[in-house]
């Protein structure tokens, strides 16, 4: 049974030329990149060049990166981090309701710790507005942090817009970009704080990397031998993160994004002829360029996955770190309080490795999968 892969949102099939590549310095790069000898000298110069070009992919310099063991770390360094470095400032934060959970997480931990968090609601695309953002701001206000594009819907924030209020009331913004960053424009220009990865861009597994703008304390969360300029302890993954630099030059070639999109929109149009089905998300430009959302009136999510699985198409119901969740999606009860809605909802992610009749040969097997499911659910009947 051919495998047709459909949920690049997880988590991407590693390059196999950036394989190559991990493997060659896993085996001649193998120093340590803090000793003194001459295996350790080449192996930080080999990490130094990676860091260098990977800030440079986001007009930053190379001091103003941080590698991480992805995003999710990278995101509680930039939250907690923060917030333990700036609390004699204030102890108010700022999050949106569709934050990935490892930003929510992070800041509901903080509330046991003292501070005040504020989760903002977003319209029925998944925008937050500025003027929500602006009147939220107070005194106390610390830190805003909003994801650039969300993982499950693919709406893309107006990242810049926000950044300008945060500036004018003189408050730290932290955008989460695991999702856009290659897919979109992502600029040191958008934001105080960045929080990048690898495995979303045919990189390996286990490498992230934050960047933080010059000037900003950060407590670490990670305390060892003063890695990463002290803020996050820890060996370098040097062969990850040569794989990393080497995954972000490949996938910013524009024919990629230009691709996906119009499979993207391919796939939409086909899908939404479905009787009872709804876009979940942005469209157009205002959307990840490879992010499908759609929610099927009468049936399970989780029963469309399992049968699409049955025919080899690998999608998801949502967030992979909260699919074994039972609970309707968090993103898609903020766009609209329809439990029916969130607990139908299918995500389809593309890469730039999927092909027409991949996309094809899934829409054939959902329309029929979810034209069974409707004659034997319960739901459907009511």
């Amino acid at each position: 049974m051919k495998t047709v892969y459909l949920d690049n949102g997880a988590t991407t099939i590693p390059d196999a030329s950036v394989l190559s590549l991990v493997q060659k310095i896993s085996s001649q790069e193998y120093g340590n990149a803090s000793s003194i000898h001459h295996m350790g000298v080449q192996a930080r110069a080999v990490l130094e060049d990676a860091r260098k070009k990977i800030a440079s992919s986001i007009d930053a310099t190379p001091d103003e990166l941080l590698f991480t063991s992805g995003g999710s770390e990278s995101n509680n360094l930039a939250i907690k981090g923060f917030a333990f470095a700036n609390k004699n400032k204030g102890n108010h934060i700022i999050i949106t309701k569709i934050e990935h959970e490892c930003v929510l997480n992070s800041c509901k931990w903080l509330q046991t710790q003292g501070f005040e968090i504020t989760f903002l609601d977003v319209d029925k695309e998944g925008f937050v507005s500025a003027k929500s953002l602006e009147d939220a701001i107070t005194p106390k206000t610390i830190l805003v942090s909003i994801i650039h594009a969300n993982n499950e819907i693919g709406t893309i924030q107006d990242i810049p817009a926000l950044y300008s209020i945060c500036k004018k009331h003189k408050v730290i913004l932290h955008t989460d970009a695991c999702q856009s960053y290659t897919k979109t424009a992502v600029s040191s220009n958008f934001a105080d704080m960045i929080t990048l990865n690898s495995h979303k861009i045919h990189g390996p597994k286990g490498v992230g990397a934050l960047y933080v703008r010059k000037g900003i304390k950060l407590t670490a969360l990670i305390h060892g031998g003063g890695h990463e300029r002290n803020l996050r302890s820890g060996t370098e993954n040097v062969a990850g993160i040569v794989g990393f630099a080497y995954a972000s030059e490949l996938a910013f070639e524009k024919k990629h994004v230009q691709k996906m999109q119009s499979l993207r929109d391919y796939f939409i149009n086909e899908a939404l002829k479905i009787d009872a089905t709804q876009l979940n998300g942005a469209t157009g430009k205002n959307r990840l360029c490879n992010n499908v959302n759609i929610s099927f009136r009468g049936i399970e999510g989780e029963s469309i996955i399992a049968m699409l699985d049955l025919d080899g198409i690998c999608a998801s119901t949502g967030s992979a770190c909260a699919s074994k969740s039972l609970d309707p999606s968090h993103v898609l009860m903020a766009l609209e309080d329809d439990a029916e809605r969130a607990h139908g909802s299918v995500r389809f992610s593309l890469s730039r490795y999927t092909t027409k009749e991949e996309i094809d040969f899934a829409l054939e097997k959902l329309k029929s999968t979810v034209q069974r499911l409707r004659k034997i659910s319960p739901i459907s009947r009511e």
